[in-house]
């Protein structure tokens, strides 16, 4: 197993011991060991990214596990602040919707054999949901008009992926069968 696979399955490790420290108020300083974490796990994110391009390294394994180690990351943290009351809800509904839509347009696109990869919008909008996290659990009075500017740039940059991913691929929605009527 090369670096960049070990860093994504970090990301996997890291998971719920972020979530435990955010979660568990009997933890002491337990915020600030989870924004740490989270800051370590998104860091991942990028090495392992750079460092498989940059040597080549890019396998099968990297390209199913990094989006998903991705997903589990930010949708934890993002259900963690829901329950925290730190996060608006329909923020949270909009990103996890557009995880799961692409998510399932990539399943149909497979199944036709077309590889629908991670593009720049894709790409901006994890790194831009991977900054305002730790805005959110810092959860610091000066911040606050950064972390909402944050949340808003976020909540659009999703709108814009989602839609985005389905124009430039829209062909793979169409049906290839001439004459069923199946339903």
């Amino acid at each position: 197993m090369n670096l960049p696979n070990k860093l994504t399955i970090l990301r996997i490790v890291i998971v719920p011991f972020f979530v435990i420290a955010l979660t568990i108020e009997a933890i002491p300083f337990g915020k600030w060991i989870a924004l740490g974490l989270f800051i370590i796990a998104s860091l991942t994110d990028f090495l392992d990214g750079y460092i498989a391009r940059k040597h080549n390294l890019i396998t099968d394994f990297g390209k199913f596990a990094d989006p998903l180690a991705d997903k589990l990351l930010v949708c934890s943290a993002l259900i963690c602040l829901l329950g925290l009351q730190k996060i608006n809800v329909y923020v949270v509904l909009i990103i996890i919707s557009r995880d799961f839509i692409i998510s399932g347009f990539r399943l149909i696109a497979a199944s036709k054999g077309v590889v629908i990869a991670a593009d720049w919008f894709g790409k901006v909008k994890t790194a831009l949901q991977m900054v305002m996290i730790p805005f959110i659990i810092a959860d610091i009075k000066i911040f606050t008009i950064v972390t909402i500017v944050l949340e808003i740039a976020v909540v659009i940059l999703t709108l814009v992926s989602l839609v985005d991913c389905i124009v430039k691929n829209r062909k793979v929605l169409q049906d290839n069968k001439k004459g069923t009527n199946e339903e």
